[in-house]
């Protein structure tokens, strides 16, 4: 009787999730240096709120019938029995901290941004994870639609500093608590009328809420929803001046937008103002950001009447359509012969790190050629050879990588060669 040893079980990374490995992670660093850099420069500041949150913050921050607190949320009951979700947007937890660190007492604007992950139980594709990255921008308490403009114009920035091209500003208003019951009501008889023709999720969304059925990208909906009532005209005077105002701010900083009806926010906070910059390069999933104004969610929170706007931008979609290569950096390799040598090439990597050059030393006790066929194939710009030989005459080959020149100097003049030659 033969046994056979079960096969072990790969080890991968989870469904839904994706490795930034280091050959890539480059263009990461270099998009977010740049938003960072950006935002900085419109009076923005950094804010980092916990990855989890209590699960009743996005309930109550997101909507209780959205797609993402009835489908998408990762929630698990914690050691202390409470609900905890990992986040799946940001918003609610910057209001949650503004209102918990009382952060509209003090005289700075309440503008932040933040990078970082989000996670989301959704239908793994391209550009899309279940845990993936946003680039998050918020403004609380500037009613102006001059912000809104403002807002606008600063990721257009962000997008074209980055070399993003065949991109399109899209712009409506979902109008406010004031003026879009009246909408919802007669979207959902128009929408009752076609039942049938919907998919079932829009089906279920005449109850809930009819807006979202703009969102679906199932053909016969969308053919479907073109047909029904713009909220155009159903905007109350004040939304109605308030799009015409951001509109007009638009035209002065000079971005192109295209007037688009049926855009809505998944998102049951917003009013007024709702945008998107799309790109063609995307496919039917194309926005690459997205955002509005959602100037009840802090009074919801329990918190002051303070008006805000934001957006998110995917950092998984826009990096799929970058050009960009990340830089590679100009470091020096320090190849050893010896235990001595090994630890003068200690010295001289910590002397060169400290000048600021970069320097890598390995200890895995390769031949001469072997260290010097691995700096060329790591890319190093130069090659410092350190044997007894050189320790015993105070003289060190240091080797320009990209003309092959190479240099006998003491130590003490082979940082000024370096500097020279960078």
């Amino acid at each position: 009787m033969s046994t056979s040893t079960p096969a072990k079980k790969e080890i991968a990374a989870i469904k839904g999730t994706k490795d930034i490995l280091p050959g890539e992670v480059g263009i990461w660093q270099k998009v977010e240096a740049e938003a960072k850099g950006l935002f900085e420069f419109y009076g923005y500041r950094e804010l980092r709120a916990p990855v989890f949150e209590a699960t009743d913050l996005f309930e109550k921050g997101t909507g209780e019938t959205t797609d993402i607190v009835t489908k998408e949320m990762y929630t698990f009951t914690d050691k202390g029995g409470r609900s905890i979700t990992l986040r799946p947007e940001y918003t609610p937890s910057v209001a949650r901290a503004i209102i918990e660190h009382r952060l509209y007492l003090q005289p700075d604007p309440l503008r932040f941004y933040f990078i970082g992950p989000m996670f989301r139980y959704d239908k793994p594709q391209k550009g899309r994870y279940r845990q993936f990255h946003q680039v998050d921008v918020e403004v609380f308490g500037e009613k102006d639609p001059a912000i809104d403009a403002e807002i606008v114009e600063m990721a257009d920035t962000l997008l074209k500093n980055l070399g993003v091209q065949n991109a399109e500003t899209l712009v409506n208003s979902v109008g406010c608590r004031a003026c879009r019951p009246a909408y919802s009501k007669d979207l959902r008889a128009h929408a009752e009328k076609v039942r049938d023709l919907l998919c079932p999720d829009c089906q279920r969304k005449i109850a809930t809420n009819p807006l979202r059925i703009f969102d679906c990208k199932v053909e016969s909906c969308r053919e479907q929803a073109a047909r029904f009532p713009k909220i155009s005209s159903y905007l109350c005077r004040e939304c109605r001046d308030h799009f015409t105002k951001f509109c007009s701010y638009l035209d002065l900083f000079g971005i192109p937008y295209k007037v688009e009806p049926n855009l809505v926010r998944g998102l049951d906070y917003y009013t007024k103002t709702t945008f998107e910059i799309v790109s063609s390069g995307l496919g039917a999933q194309n926005a690459l950001l997205g955002g509005g104004r959602y100037d009840d969610m802090m009074k919801d929170f329990g918190g002051p009447d303070l008006s805000a706007i934001g957006f998110a931008l995917g950092m998984e979609r826009l990096i799929s359509i970058l050009k960009i290569k990340p830089e590679k950096s100009k470091f020096l390799y320090i190849a050893t012969l010896g235990e001595a040598a090994k630890t003068k090439g200690i010295e001289f990597a910590r002397f060169f790190r400290r000048q600021g050059v970069e320097s890598l030393i390995e200890f895995v006790g390769r031949s001469l050629k072997n260290q010097m066929s691995r700096a060329n194939k790591l890319g190093a710009a130069w090659v410092l050879i350190v044997g007894e030989e050189e320790i015993r005459k105070g003289l060190y080959q240091l080797k320009d990588m990209a003309t092959g020149n190479q240099n006998e100097a003491k130590a003490e003049d082979l940082l000024k060669i370096i500097c020279d030659s960078a």
